[in-house]
């Protein structure tokens, strides 16, 4: 039978290695916020987790697939949606917890440094991209749901009403600077609603969807 092989901190055992995992992750997550990417030493991860150095190397091996890790693990511990039979209620919370992510004083600093990061290596933009599809992925059976009680037209595609709503929130973390609030999220909350009844999110028909001849 074969044996299925697994890069460097993809493994998820229990027990001590878990507890190991969890410190190391930890750790990690503190240094990218204080120092950046480029200031992540899997030397100085393993003092802070009080684990052998020995131990990180030979498991994450590299400072992106260190990273590559804690952006699953993030994705994984991430809160579940918030299902209220609203549209708007459900994507109002789902902008909530998008705003006080990055306004946390972690966990903020740390996405600018992953995001600082993934746009020049291309390891850590996939483990970004990845974590955005999980959470996606996640909350996207809010739309779906919406869509079959008649409050938003057939077709609408959930993925980008839900990519809509946290847009302009990231924009304001790291391009305009402007207040990252509650209401701010609220108002992204609702432009992505109002957006999505007007239709601006339908499936558009590809070419290979046209009728011969069209």
């Amino acid at each position: 039978m074969a044996v299925e092989s697994t890069e460097p901190g993809t493994v998820r055992p229990g027990g001590r290695t878990a507890r190991v995992r969890a410190a190391v992750l930890r750790a990690a997550g503190d240094a990218l916020a204080e120092h950046g990417f480029a200031g992540l030493d899997l030397g100085d991860v393993a003092r802070r987790a009080e684990v052998g150095r020995t131990t990180v190397y030979r498991r994450w091996g590299t400072v992106t697939a260190l990273v590559a890790d804690l952006l699953d693990d993030m994705a994984e511990q991430s809160q579940p949606r918030t299902e209220t039979g609203s549209l708007l209620e459900d994507l109002r919370a789902n902008a909530r917890l998008v705003q006080r992510t990055l306004t946390d004083a972690r966990q903020g600093p740390l996405f600018r440094a992953v995001i600082a990061a993934a746009s020049c290596d291309p390891d850590t933009a996939e483990a970004l991209h990845r974590f955005y599809r999980a959470r996606i992925t996640e909350w996207a059976p809010c739309v779906t749901q919406a869509v079959g009680r008649g409050e938003l037209p057939e077709g609408t595609d959930p993925d980008e009403v839900v990519r809509a709503v946290s847009a302009p929130l990231y924009y304001r973390l790291l391009a305009s600077g402007d207040p990252l609030d509650e209401s701010a999220a609220d108002r992204a909350a609702g432009a992505a609603v109002a957006a999505a009844r007007a239709g601006a999110y339908l499936r558009r028909a590809g070419p290979s969807d046209r009728p011969e001849g069209a």
